[in-house]
């Protein structure tokens, strides 16, 4: 390289305000350096944030050594302990955690797309909603003791199973759906590192859900555990929208242009509206189901997804809790204002200030916050015959009351007039 070539490139790069330089250079040349060192600047500092923020969430290596030695020390059991630990068909690949003490990776088992969910500690909380069940004892994996009995176990199963979903006649079907569930190896009995397996799963809020959910349509399938960490289908796309700003830069990306990204990005109306019916299905799934009613803490299009064929699939269950999870904890919460009685984001109840104290009935039902969210994703590019009818049913909807005098009659009624409206739309077509 020709020597004033290479000290032109010297100036250019470390010395891009001097003197010098801005004498031998017209202005406008500056002024694009400027730019250049700014994007630079703005590039580098992102690299940063990505690397540091994936070396903090992403832990799973962490996660699978500390599983796979309590596996080989036969402290814990499970049906994809050997794949994990022996075989390696199930592998790790994408992080795609949201917090450090709770791990989730999409991976391959046996070539298979699944999604892999573990926690290294006991977490906090997030956004105030537990990811685990108040847990008594400081160790993970130590109840049941040696020399419990089956029938034992089977009444500490249906006392936590009582207290967690309420009372339910059929909580002793669920018993046994657990047991069935905890029985790996087939063989009729239940080994005590498979009791403590099960047993601290359970006392994770989403593999709860799961399990009590595991019939239903729009929940992802539970494929196989290990210890505390377990298995779900991958759904493939995992959100209503196709784009998300991480959190760190919300701040400098305008949202009217991440909406019209988004808006640009989703799937065609009529798809977009199979989805919503598979949505509203789900809504109904959790409204007095077999294992009692489950309320939506966080009506986040970020937890709803869809597969291919653009079914409706619950991605993330975190964000739902049983009806009587919600009332216990807000049953003789002390508070100022309504705020100080919520449970996660949004199941938020009403603050007697005489008392000061919160009442236990959540003021909005699961149909008003999902019409919320239907309203951003429903309505843009509705056909224009139908728009009208749809604006004015999403209205309604996003006024119902979570009050028991309105919960039976008036939001089945809504439910099923808005599932009837879309259906009539896209039935008989090739998106039915």
């Amino acid at each position: 390289m020709p020597r004033a070539l290479r000290r032109l490139l010297h100036l250019m790069l470390f010395c891009p305000l001097s003197k010098g330089l801005q004498s031998r250079l017209p202005a406008i040349k500056v002024k694009y350096l400027l730019l250049a060192w700014l994007g630079i600047l703005i590039i580098s500092w992102i690299v940063y944030m990505q690397y540091a923020s994936y070396a903090e969430l992403c832990r799973g290596h962490v996660c699978q050594m500390v599983i796979c030695d309590h596996y080989r020390r036969g402290i814990i059991s499970g049906s994809s302990c050997k794949a994990l630990c022996d075989q390696k068909t199930l592998t790790l690949h994408r992080c795609m955690s949201t917090s450090s003490t709770h791990q989730v990776y999409i991976g391959l088992w046996k070539d298979r797309p699944v999604v892999i969910k573990c926690g290294i500690e006991d977490p906090g909380n997030m956004d105030g909603v537990p990811d685990t069940l108040p847990r008594p004892e400081m160790s993970l994996f130590d109840k049941p003791t040696r020399g419990t009995s089956m029938d034992e176990f089977k009444e500490m199963l249906h006392s936590f199973l009582k207290a967690n979903l309420g009372e339910q006649p059929s909580l002793s079907a669920l018993v046994d759906r657990v047991i069935t569930l905890a029985d790996v190896n087939q063989d009729g009995k239940v080994s005590l590192a498979e009791a403590k397996s099960i047993w601290a799963l359970l006392h994770i809020n989403e593999f709860l859900l799961m399990v009590a959910l595991q019939e239903k349509e729009h929940t992802p399938k539970l494929l196989g555990f290990c210890g505390d960490l377990y298995v779900t289908e991958r759904v493939i796309h995992s959100s209503l929208y196709g784009l998300e700003v991480p959190h760190q830069f919300k701040a400098v990306i305008p949202e009217a242009l991440t909406s019209s990204l988004n808006h640009w990005l989703a799937p065609s109306w009529p798809r977009r509206a199979r989805i919503t019916i598979g949505l509203l299905e789900f809504v109904e799934e959790v409204f007095h189901g077999s294992y009692g009613s489950f309320l939506i803490c966080d009506a986040s299009p970020y937890h709803v997804g869809y597969n291919t064929k653009y079914d409706c699939k619950m991605a993330n269950l975190r964000s739902v809790a049983s009806e009587a999870m919600v009332r216990a904890f807000l049953k003789g919460r002390r508070c100022e204002s309504n705020a100080d009685c919520t449970y996660g984001r949004d199941c938020t109840a009403t603050c007697d200030r005489l008392v000061k104290q919160c009442n236990t009935e959540v003021v909005q039902p699961n149909l008003a916050k999902v019409c919320m969210l239907l309203q951003d994703y429903l309505l843009f590019g509705a056909p224009s015959d139908l728009r009208g009818d749809l604006e004015k049913q999403l209205r309604t909807c996003v006024t119902l009351s979570g009050l028991a005098s309105q919960m039976e009659v008036h939001h089945s009624l809504v439910l099923n007039n808005l599932k009837t409206l879309l259906w009539k739309k896209i039935s008989n077509t090739q998106y039915s």
